[in-house]
């Protein structure tokens, strides 16, 4: 029975690590469908064309070429090594130790552990580049003021679990003396492994194992911190893409109550006293706009859970720019703060949301943030995983608009010479086509 307890340690840990991951998940799908349900099934083509474009071929990290690049490299090699995971899993479970190299054979094995060791080098290249930018070259767009706290932490320690993750897998394969005499596959750890050539056996193969622990733990503790971290986009980049907004940019969304009395309106023939059809007042939104985050659709809290904090959208955003206090990166940090709160909500009240008092609209984001954007698109044309800050920005003013009649003083005043004379000027109608005589 001793002999199969580090087996049965392994299977604990294994199921421990998948179950507490899992439960995060159902956590996250759950919160995601507090959203307004909305329509994205359409156009399915192109819909996996844009995934495959950038979420799988990192189309848009390139256009700032040595962050891309870097990122490709970390991302490629982050989801190849971990193939190697299978073998560990098996190993693990069973006992046994590089169980694929007599099934592979040396040359296919030692083909794929050589790549392995190349791509763990080349990541631990990156990372250590991308951990100098954030900290020592300081970037900009990582240290705007809602880059404080833990958002700058986690930015951090996502750098430091990935060095100690690829440092592991580099020397648990340099210390295992079986496969540094086949020579197969050791391109790399072959220079690591004349670092431990004055130990004995026993102390190298406890080095070995102790590296092979601390390798599988720690990927069980890195899948469970990307719920709570920005790299939750490892996950929900490629559904993000999926469902993304595939209309032109700057067209925005009507509301149909809204619409049809308009056209009604503008019908001669129209009844406005007359009774609406069965059913029809089913049509008409509870609330116009958006002042909290259950008044998103469901792609937009999706959305704020992906966003990987990267700056690109505020370092475009000519508002923030010009130092207004928008942030489009805020708009999602802060969406995905608050959206976690009305979760923790809902599990401490047994499944109910009990009101607390507060809301997205002025308790996380100010109507000064919202009137600050110009609608340029800027934020979404730049955002690698196809995240739509202004979709949110437009919900909330709509809002601001329709539900408290809040819009700036030059905003109100457009929209009652519209109402008033037709046009936004303030002139009355018969004067609207003076301005052909002035020639």
């Amino acid at each position: 029975m001793e002999k199969y307890l580090p087996n049965i340690f392994f299977a604990l840990i294994l199921i421990a690590g998948i179950g507490y991951f899992t439960m995060n998940v159902r956590k996250l799908i759950r919160n995601i469908k507090l959203g307004k349900d909305i329509d994205r099934n359409d156009r399915k083509p192109e819909r996996f064309k844009n995934m495959a474009k950038i979420a799988l071929g990192q189309y848009k990290m390139v256009r700032r070429p040595l962050s891309g690049i870097l990122h490709i490299i970390v991302y490629v090699g982050f989801i190849l090594i971990n193939i190697e995971l299978l073998e560990i899993v098996i190993d693990g479970l069973f006992g046994t130790h590089r169980v694929f190299q007599p099934v592979l054979g040396d040359a296919i094995y030692g083909f794929l552990i050589g790549n392995f060791e190349v791509l763990a080098a080349l990541v631990l290249v990156a990372v250590i580049i991308f951990w100098l930018r954030r900290n020592v070259e300081k970037v900009k767009r990582f240290w705007n003021k809602e880059m404080t706290g833990w958002p700058k932490k986690d930015g951090n320690i996502i750098l430091y679990f990935e060095m100690v993750l690829m440092s592991l897998f580099l020397i648990m394969n340099a210390t295992d003396i079986h496969f540094q005499e086949a020579g197969v596959g050791n391109v790399i750890s072959q220079f690591i492994a004349p670092w431990f050539d004055g130990y004995s056996a026993e102390t190298i193969h406890a080095i070995e194992k102790t590296a092979w622990w601390l390798h599988i733990v720690g990927i069980l503790i890195f899948l469970n911190y990307l719920y709570f971290s920005k790299h939750l986009h490892i996950l929900l980049a490629f559904p993000n893409t999926y469902f993304a907004n595939l209309n032109p940019k700057g067209q925005f969304t009507n509301l149909e109550a809204v619409t049809k009395e308009v056209k009604m309106m503008m019908d001669p023939d129209a009844d406005p006293y007359a009774m609406p059809e069965e059913g029809a007042e089913d049509e008409v939104p509870e609330k116009f706009g958006a002042s909290d985050v259950t008044d998103l659709n469901w792609v937009q809290l999706m959305n704020a859970y992906t966003c990987t904090e990267c700056g690109r959208c505020t370092s475009s955003c000519p508002a923030n720019l010009t130092g207004k206090e928008l942030s489009p990166r805020a708009i999602m940090m802060k969406t995905r703060d608050r959206l976690e709160e009305v979760g923790k909500n809902i599990d401490a009240n047994g499944g109910e949301f009990k009101d607390d008092g507060k809301q997205l609209l002025n308790d996380y984001i100010s109507p000064e943030e919202l009137w600050a954007c110009t609608s340029c698109n800027a934020c979404v044309q730049e955002c690698p995983i196809g995240i739509d800050p202004l979709s949110i920005i437009m919900d909330m003013r709509r809002y601001l608009v329709m539900e408290e009649s809040a819009a700036p003083q030059e905003l109100n005043m457009m929209m009652t010479n519209i109402e008033n004379n037709g046009a936004p000027w303030q002139y009355s109608q018969q004067d609207r086509l003076n301005w052909k005589d002035e020639n």
